[in-house]
């Protein structure tokens, strides 16, 4: 696939930014999403809200495809195309290009499992799109970056902790709310978006 100019950019941007990848004990948990782009007028990035299920800790939000890696997944890049393509319907090994990856991420709740969370930025054709699986995905979203990126799109979410509540900062798109790891991942692209010009 020829690359549109926009994700050339991103791609460059990636290669002079190497990913920080944090450090894991003897049998690490480990995890991969995928930041799907759609070159089309703006850029589009693929965005899923989660199926709800009382054993996820994550039931219901909105995140990136992805997911924990399996033992037989060669390495995170193999789960991040796994887990999107089971997911989403998008055989990414197939249509994805991949640009670069972002600095690994973990939760700073206890209330979540301590996973190590490898994000890959993949560009895929103009004319993808998304079939979700409905065990999986309740929803599948393609944002331009613009929207999450607008003065108007920041926000802050009220979370009822062990200790009463606190305010995270997130974004807001046609009633979705974007928090925690899923917004800390995309503050990340955000910064390398403006340092290209995009």
């Amino acid at each position: 696939m020829e690359l549109d100019p926009r994700l050339t950019l991103l791609r460059r941007a990636l290669e002079q930014r190497p990913a920080q990848r944090l450090p894991r004990g003897p049998e690490p948990l480990e995890a991969a999403v995928a930041l799907i782009l759609r070159p089309r007028s703006e850029l589009e990035l693929l965005l899923i809200e989660r199926a709800r299920h009382e054993a996820d800790p994550w039931s219901g939000h909105v995140a990136l495809p992805g997911g924990r890696r399996k033992p037989d997944d060669p390495d995170l890049i193999a789960t991040a195309f796994r887990e999107t393509t089971e997911e989403t319907g998008i055989p990414l090994s197939r249509l994805g290009t991949l640009l670069g990856r972002l600095d690994e991420v973990r939760p700073t709740t206890p209330r979540v499992p301590p996973i190590i969370i490898a994000p890959f930025v993949v560009a895929v054709p103009p004319d993808t799109e998304a079939r979700p699986e409905p065990r999986e995905v309740n929803a599948a979203l393609w944002v331009p970056l613009g929207a999450l990126r607008a003065e108007g799109a920041a926000s802050e979410i009220l979370i009822e902790l062990e200790n009463g509540s606190r305010a995270f900062p997130s974004l807001r798109y046609e009633g979705y709310t974007i928090w925690g790891l899923t917004y800390r991942i995309l503050k990340q692209l955000f910064e390398l978006a403006d340092a290209c010009g995009l």
